[in-house]
């Protein structure tokens, strides 16, 4: 899943390379290249119709988000066929934690990959920061690192949170326990996450389970399936993050008491083990018999 999430993000990453912009998986000595940018654009373009190709032949194909959904049907042009089915979000301990009184902590969980772009978070933080005047407010970057790039990644972050000025308001939790991660998730007030066009975003929703205010990047599954209807808050920018850091901080209890429980009911509504299992069994089952009722036309047709 993450070297097709690396190559094929749909048009949005096709347009990215034509436009010569430079991302985590666009270097920028490609991005500046006329020549590396068209050889990269046509390598995408063929994986592509060759990913559309094969998609086609599927009967039935599930999809985990209403972003990968538009993207799917674009390229694969089976909508008769696709269907959506959100991954299966075991949220069972988070729902159950009961704390309304939470510490000025925010917390990110993510693995330190380039994607996860943990330094907008420092950016964001550190206009909070100077928005407010703050000095009473943790950011904790709850994390996995994969190999040496990654140490190097979550180095590099730790000097940059000492060249902003707020490494004493900053702290780093690398392959922490579950259970420390409960109890972080527990005393924290929001939960923070930076990723562009994430296919999903379980890490979100278990934000929401656990009763933080969700503060999600405004694009890809967050976006369109998750915080949704007043269940948490969206940004793109570090002054869009830091603003709504301020407006969060701003709730009285009563505005983030309803929030919190307008975030579970839809996860329990939406992600559960349940709601999986039940939309799963309805659409193989459709499918199944759609099947069955053509294998009977068809032996009639021969009796015929």
């Amino acid at each position: 899943k993450q070297w097709y999430q690396r190559r094929v993000r749909g048009t949005d990453m096709l347009a990215k390379v034509a436009s010569g912009e430079a991302t985590y998986n666009n270097r920028g000595i490609v991005a500046r290249n006329p020549t590396l940018s068209r050889f990269k654009l046509v390598y995408y373009q063929a994986f592509a119709a060759l990913y559309s190709w094969m998609g086609r032949r599927a009967r039935l194909v599930f999809v985990n988000s209403s972003w990968t959904q538009g993207h799917i049907k674009e390229l694969w042009a089976i909508p008769e066929r696709t269907f959506l089915l959100y991954p299966p979000c075991n949220t069972t301990s988070f729902l159950k934690i009961d704390n309304p009184k939470r510490s000025n902590r925010i917390v990110s969980v993510s693995q330190f990959r380039p994607e996860k772009n943990q330094s907008l978070q420092l950016d964001a933080f550190k206009c909070f920061i100077d928005r407010t005047g703050r000095k009473d407010v943790k950011l904790t970057l709850v994390g996995g690192v994969r190999n040496e790039g990654d140490k190097q990644r979550v180095e590099d972050l730790k000097s940059k949170s000492k060249q902003l000025g707020i490494s004493d308001m900053v702290e780093f939790k690398l392959g922490i326990p579950f259970t420390e991660l409960h109890s972080i998730l527990e005393d924290s007030l929001i939960g923070l996450h930076t990723m562009w066009n994430e296919h999903f975003g379980i890490g979100v929703v278990e934000f929401m389970a656990a009763g933080l205010v969700t503060l999600a990047h405004k694009s890809g599954g967050p976006k369109m399936d998750i915080v949704v209807d007043g269940t948490g808050f969206l940004a793109e920018t570090a002054e869009e993050y830091s603003e709504q850091m301020e407006r969060i901080f701003g709730m009285g209890e009563a505005e983030l008491i309803g929030m919190r429980e307008k975030g579970r009911k839809h996860v329990r509504r939406e992600f559960s083990d349940e709601a999986f299992r039940d939309s799963f069994v309805a659409h193989c089952k459709e499918h199944v018999e759609l099947d069955l009722r053509e294998i009977e036309y068809i032996s009639e047709m021969e009796d015929e």
